[in-house]
């Protein structure tokens, strides 16, 4: 007699865990990269995310690679070098609707891309925007990227003699309503932020620490799994409560904050050794300017703001997106254009 296994649970939308899942890693083994596509899947099922509603964006590098590891349903697109957030602003103004997940890394972003990431954050499209720093370019065998730490050296690369370029602080300087920074080796604080991003209505950055095994794992780098694990200094103890959920309090006065998303979902905030306001935007600044000189690994929700507009809203478009709309209505008559054409003589 043959014994059955049970069935895998399912979501509220009847899928399995697995169906979350993309194709095996071919990076290397214990990359950081890996650990955050695991924290994806993890959170797209909890969220019952419909794949089929939500696009993968990237752009060139080691991190760039990793959404063909995760959501095999959801649709892809591979742009080039730093121009990811370009071909995002088009698809999601072409279709509103959509959520869309961006991964790239430190160089795409803060290099070649940086300023097409000052772009799409000031215009708030909607999506959550994560960068897998690691501090070197891990594609093309370990040269220093934009954030490596001043005064690093490396095996191949020497020393590094330039400031690191802060991807917190550069998404701050651009207005955007929700900034996090984690460590992909604390899985449950970078799902708690996942899914608090998935729940925000602009651009959502998470700079997420993903150490490079291969060329910068070193101890005294401040991208290394080493560094992080003994220095991670969590601002606040994140909790996300989804809309359906009852919301209770627990609490002393003055030692939590909760914070309603604009879909009623929450993040309850527990202060931990620092009176600390995540809706205080020159609070945020000046705590990511004490970090970087103190060469403190400061993590968690750093800034919220829920009631800045998405460019979506801003845009004015209609409830049908503009790429299920029919031609009649996305171009003028023929009438139309000659009247324009004739006010030009």
């Amino acid at each position: 007699m043959s014994i059955q296994e049970p069935p895998a649970p399912v979501n509220l939308i009847g899928l399995t865990r697995n169906d979350y899942k993309g194709l095996p890693s071919t990076l290397c083994k214990g990359c950081g990269h890996d650990s955050i596509s695991a924290r994806i899947i993890s959170v797209a099922y909890d969220l019952s995310i419909d794949p089929r509603q939500l696009i993968k964006m990237s752009g060139i590098g080691c991190s760039s690679k990793t959404p063909a590891y995760f959501l095999n349903q959801s649709h892809g697109f591979n742009s080039l070098h730093g121009r990811m957030p370009s071909a995002t602003t088009g698809a999601l103004l072409a279709n509103h609707t959509l959520k869309a997940i961006g991964v790239s890394g430190d160089g795409d972003t803060t290099s070649i891309g940086l300023g097409q990431f000052i772009h799409l954050v000031r215009r708030n499209v909607p999506m959550v925007y994560i960068v897998e720093n690691n501090g070197v370019y891990g594609l093309t065998k370990g040269q220093f990227s934009a954030t490596a730490d001043e005064g690093q050296r490396l095996k191949y690369a020497g020393l590094n003699e330039l400031p690191p370029i802060d991807v917190c602080w550069e998404a701050l300087i651009a207005d955007c309503g929700f900034v996090a920074r984690s460590f992909a080796g604390d899985p449950r604080q970078v799902e708690t932020l996942l899914k608090a991003a998935f729940s925000h209505r602009g651009t959502a950055v998470l700079d997420i620490i993903s150490p490079c095994v291969s060329f910068n794992d070193n101890p005294d780098s401040t991208k290394s799994y080493a560094w992080g694990k003994d220095h991670e200094e969590a601002i606040t103890d994140l909790s996300w409560i989804p809309a359906r959920e009852e919301i209770t309090v627990d609490y002393a006065e003055g030692e939590s904050v909760e914070v309603e998303m604009h879909d009623g979902s929450h993040i309850r905030l527990k202060k931990l050794d620092r009176d600390y306001d995540p809706r205080d935007r020159a609070q945020a600044m000046t705590l990511l300017d004490h970090a970087r000189a103190n060469q403190e690994f400061i993590t968690g929700l750093i800034y919220i703001d829920e009631e800045r507009p998405s460019l979506p809203e801003l845009e004015r478009l209609p409830e049908t997106p503009l790429a299920h709309l029919p031609e009649r209505q996305l171009r003028p008559s023929r009438e139309a254009l000659a009247k324009i054409m004739d006010s030009f003589k």
